[in-house]
């Protein structure tokens, strides 16, 4: 449809096995350029624009923010990232529509379909027992900087198997089911083989974990050993 129409087209927010699928496809040979983006940058779940690779014309991805707020901190509750999407799947939506949730003390940041904000605005008013206002964030300048747990370690090799275990505090061995079995990802792409050297910057998603980033090596041991630095995610 983008190609014959010379059109962008969009996706739903897509999940990791998602963004893998439209990964491993080739749309240079249909002429299509495929390009992910998710409100900003490094987020988890992303859209995709298809466009044809000699489009002309500005467009932007038809992505919204919006600002979840208690409408009295006094008589709010802690509230977390399963309330708020709770909260939002109970109004009957897909998860396909909402992008990534991303919350900081007593407010929450949800990106979504830009067709899916009035909704969002008229129903969405309360999150477990706390009543919330929502608002259209207008920039992205009030959005919460991502925290992150700085972890230093040694490793005998830069392989996805060694970066995983330091980065959860486990064993390799104890890693190799969840490479093996589908469940980690580099920047979206799925990876299966544990001797996977990850590049300086690459963000490692690994299911029911959590992710983290590579932020390379910042030595090397007298006995030839890495000394690697991690980011991750909390």
């Amino acid at each position: 449809m983008s190609y014959q129409r010379d059109i962008v087209t969009f996706s739903d927010f897509l999940n990791l096995n998602e963004q893998n699928m439209v990964n491993s496809m080739n749309f240079h040979d249909l002429g299509v350029i495929a390009e992910f983006f998710g409100g900003y940058e490094n987020a988890e779940r992303q859209m995709v624009a298809f466009h044809p690779d000699a489009l002309m014309f500005p467009w932007e991805y038809p992505i919204d923010c919006l600002k979840i707020e208690p409408k009295a901190i006094k008589f709010s509750e802690e509230l977390t990232h399963r309330d708020y999407l709770g909260a939002i799947l109970n109004l009957g939506v897909e998860r396909s529509v909402v992008g990534d949730i991303l919350v900081q003390e007593k407010a929450a940041w949800v990106f979504c379909l830009r067709k899916m904000t009035g909704f969002f605005l008229e129903n969405l008013c309360r999150v477990r027992h706390t009543t919330v206002l929502v608002s259209k964030a207008e920039g992205h300048g009030e959005l919460p900087t991502p925290h992150y747990q700085e972890i230093n370690g040694t490793c005998a090799s830069v392989r996805l198997d060694s970066m995983i275990a330091l980065a959860f505090n486990t064993s390799r061995s104890s890693m190799v089911s969840f490479i093996e079995g589908g469940l980690v990802f580099v920047n979206g792409r799925l990876v299966t083989s544990n001797g996977y050297e990850p590049k300086e910057g690459d963000i490692i998603s690994v299911r029911g974990k959590g992710r983290f980033l590579y932020d390379g090596i910042s030595r090397q041991t007298k006995k030839g050993r890495y000394s690697v630095r991690l980011l991750r995610y909390i």
